[in-house]
């Protein structure tokens, strides 16, 4: 039997940029400490942004001027994984001795990717996952990543994987996790729905793994002066719903609703032996002679140069 602290900081990015967004991050080291947490998990595109309601001065066939600004802002916020912020997730990690899963809006030249990074407190940046496929219009802003980004990462709290906000619904992407025997599910997203919680209960209760699941939480249109259309303006845009469930399903903490916040959980690793007993998705509970994935984890470059 090992026990470990694990958690999620549910908070948003800052309206006032993503510097104003790290601070606040930071700002719950303590917290962080005090907890003794082995890993805490943050939402999506919590550096960065993730910005609701935004048309991006987009309809089908033709784009306006105001929205290439809106998205040269945009781009403008993203971060670069050389950058200082990274660096300060880094000491950040560091300090705590937590290993991070953070989720950032990744600037690679022109192109924006939903990216969620993997920080250790002995080697910093670790590994990076990009999303594979951006749900709805988040398509026209951010790029599809490939699979040359699915890192299962050693830590002081067991193997940690990821999947971001509706990624946790392609049943290919879960079966090739569990196939990297994972430990914990770290889940950024700013999906707020009680059916949310249910996907996460679902995923722990079928990979027989911890689930963290981190979302971000934001005010309602009327708090940030923006009108909505369809959008309730009292209505909070996210409002967080953080939780972490056990191998079998059950809710160990959480779910965390309409404010920041560590949600925390002292775990037995044992546990995910024991529920593996009766159903390990990718052993004894297979049928390979019936199904089979298989999956492509190279790169795939636009451009490729050889000498």
């Amino acid at each position: 039997m090992s026990r470990k602290t694990i958690a999620a900081l549910q908070i948003g990015a800052s309206p006032d940029g993503t510097e104003a967004t790290l601070a606040q991050i930071l700002s719950f080291e303590g917290a962080i400490a005090d907890a003794g947490a082995d890993l805490v998990v943050l939402p999506e595109a919590v550096l960065g942004g993730y910005p609701k309601g935004e048309w991006f001065g987009t309809r089908l066939g033709y784009r306006l001027p105001e929205g290439r600004e809106a998205f040269a802002r945009y781009h403008a916020g993203a971060i670069d994984l050389s950058g200082p912020e990274t660096a300060e997730l880094a000491a950040l990690s560091q300090r705590t001795g937590a290993s991070l899963v953070v989720g950032v809006i990744e600037r690679d030249g022109g192109t924006l990717y939903c990216t969620a990074l993997f920080f250790t407190p002995a080697e910093g940046l670790v590994a990076k996952h990009r999303k594979l496929m951006p749900t709805g219009t988040e398509r026209l802003i951010w790029g599809q990543g490939d699979g040359s980004t699915l890192p299962v990462v050693e830590t002081g709290a067991g193997r940690i994987g990821t999947a971001i906000c509706w990624e946790n619904h392609m049943p290919q992407l879960r079966l090739a996790m569990y196939a990297k025997g994972i430990d914990i599910w770290a889940a950024p997203t700013v999906d707020e729905r009680e059916i949310w919680q249910c996907s996460m209960r679902h995923i722990a209760h079928e990979g027989r793994c911890f689930v963290v699941s981190a979302c971000q939480v934001q005010p309602s249109p009327a708090a940030l002066g923006l009108d909505l259309p369809g959008w309730d303006a009292d209505r909070p845009l996210i409002r967080g719903g953080s939780l972490i469930a056990d191998p079998l399903g059950e809710m160990l903490a959480g779910p965390l609703y309409n404010e920041t916040g560590l949600v925390a959980a002292t775990i037995d690793t044992g546990a995910i032996v024991r529920g593996r007993y009766d159903f390990d998705v990718v052993g004894h509970y297979a049928r390979p002679d019936v199904f089979s994935l298989t999956v492509d984890e190279r790169a795939r470059a636009a451009v490729r140069f050889t000498r």
